[in-house]
């Protein structure tokens, strides 16, 4: 061997080796194999609980006589509480003003607010809706 050689072999020891590799068949999974591994993972998100849905949600209900009282219920709303609000003794004026104040709080949070008898309202945050048949022949009422 010449000089020449001894370099070439410490600067690439196992070039002149003949090495046996084995031919590995392609391990990646099928599009099919995917597809069924997605289903069974999307099968799985759908039964996560949603943990704010299981925590015990909390009605207010507060019959209010003066405006002052319009930061507290506005607290509840921003708490996430659904507030019921009983208007029935109080001045005209004042749950005039109520409702309109409370009517900017509940859609700054993306909540809504509906009439559900005489001088009464549920306000509700954005994650609680409100379903029935006296919600909606309440609302066709106060249209008409």
């Amino acid at each position: 061997m010449s000089i020449l050689d001894e370099l070439k072999k410490l600067a690439h020891p196992y070039e002149d080796e003949d090495e046996e590799f084995e031919e590995f068949e392609d391990e990646s999974p099928s599009r099919d194999a995917f597809e069924d591994r997605r289903s069974k993972f999307d099968d799985r998100r759908s039964k996560v609980v949603n943990i704010h849905a299981t925590t015990q949600l909390k009605v207010i209900l507060v019959k209010p006589d003066r405006f002052e009282n319009a930061s507290e219920i506005a607290d509840q709303l921003k708490d996430k509480r659904t507030v019921v609000l009983n208007l029935e003794s109080t001045n005209k004026d004042v749950a005039r003003r109520l409702i309109d104040f409370l009517s900017g709080v509940a859609y700054a949070g993306e909540g809504k607010i509906k009439k559900v008898a005489a001088n009464t309202y549920i306000i509700t945050p954005y994650h609680v809706d409100i379903e029935g048949d006296l919600i909606d022949e309440l609302e066709n009422k106060l249209y008409f």
